[in-house]
């Protein structure tokens, strides 16, 4: 039933000798949405991903994929998903094309190979062997081959990593006209602004757990406040301000005449603001309203050091 989750995750646990690589992991992915799963590296976001392939056994938990066992069924899952990983799943002697064709030919109705190659730049690369591809033509190749069969549900490791930017948008329309076409999809990514631009629902991992998930405007908006910036002349009184202001709203002058405004920013906010300048004489400039991105609230979440 469309109205069940496409991927269901329930405590998860994923261990590597001593090391415990996903900790408890739960996770929905809605029919025909695009969901991105986003972590810093190590969270345990593509050992989640590959227990979901059928590629990796949990140690404990339960995943339930189109509503099967991604290892018991996976005879019956092999034609209804389609996988793109991060590297490898093609003989590396094999040519672009024959690889392409063979894996359209496992399908029943398979996509067009001729327009899907002409669509991803591989047309110039047919006959070349995949080990001798570049970087960016064996990423595209994977992608073909994830998506010719048409799956239900396909599954992206990094699908624009090391793609040159007309590539990448040429990704971003394919996966548009997948969600169109009903198809449901699980990115992982570590661009954020490709997450903003393509997710319905953004899943972020860490230490093996999702430790938030919500639409990128759900997350932008329940992490970090909005900020409205302006300037002024130097000394204002922001005792006088903030009392215009609504509950929760701060106000402080920075530096000499740059004032900052954090809370709910709003177009009452804004317009509360102006009038109280008005009032007080005061001619604003520069006003300007910050609207957190999905990569504030990433780095909120999970910190901002490196991670090895």
């Amino acid at each position: 039933m469309q109205s069940e989750p496409v991927v269901q995750i329930r405590g998860l646990v994923k261990r590597y000798g001593s090391k415990t690589a996903v900790n408890g992991l739960d996770l929905d992915v809605s029919h025909g949405l695009v969901t991105a799963v986003l972590g810093p590296n190590g969270a345990g976001k593509t050992t989640a991903i590959e227990v979901c392939e059928g590629y990796r056994r949990a140690d404990a938990g339960s995943v339930r994929v189109l509503g099967l066992d991604p290892v018991a069924d996976a005879g019956q899952l092999r034609t209804r998903i389609g996988v793109m990983l991060q590297s490898g799943g093609v003989y590396s002697g094999a040519r672009a094309d024959e690889m392409l064709r063979h894996m359209a030919r496992l399908h029943a109705h398979p996509l067009d190979v001729d327009a899907l190659i002409e669509r991803l730049g591989l047309g110039g690369c047919g006959r070349t062997s995949y080990r001798r591809l570049s970087g960016g033509q064996q990423q595209r190749l994977a992608l073909a081959m994830a998506v010719v069969g048409r799956p239900e549900l396909v599954f992206l490791d990094e699908p624009t990593a090391g793609l040159d930017p007309q590539a990448r948008r040429a990704t971003w329309e394919l996966v548009r006209e997948l969600r169109g076409d009903g198809v449901s999809t699980v990115l992982t990514t570590h661009f954020m602004d490709e997450a903003e631009e393509l997710a319905d629902d953004v899943a972020i991992i860490d230490a093996g757990q999702v430790i938030a998930q919500g639409s990128p405007e759900q997350l932008c908006r329940g992490g970090a406040e909005n900020t409205l910036r302006f300037s002024g002349r130097p000394g204002l009184d922001v005792g006088s301000l903030l009392k215009a202001l609504p509950d929760g709203t701060e106000a402080a002058e920075l530096t000499p005449g740059a004032y900052r405004i954090s809370g709910e920013v709003g177009p009452q906010l804004l317009a509360t603001v102006t009038s109280w300048c008005a009032q007080h004489g005061v001619m604003p400039d520069r006003i300007s309203v910050e609207r957190h991105t999905l990569e504030d609230v990433f780095l909120e979440l999970t910190g901002k050091e490196l991670r090895a």
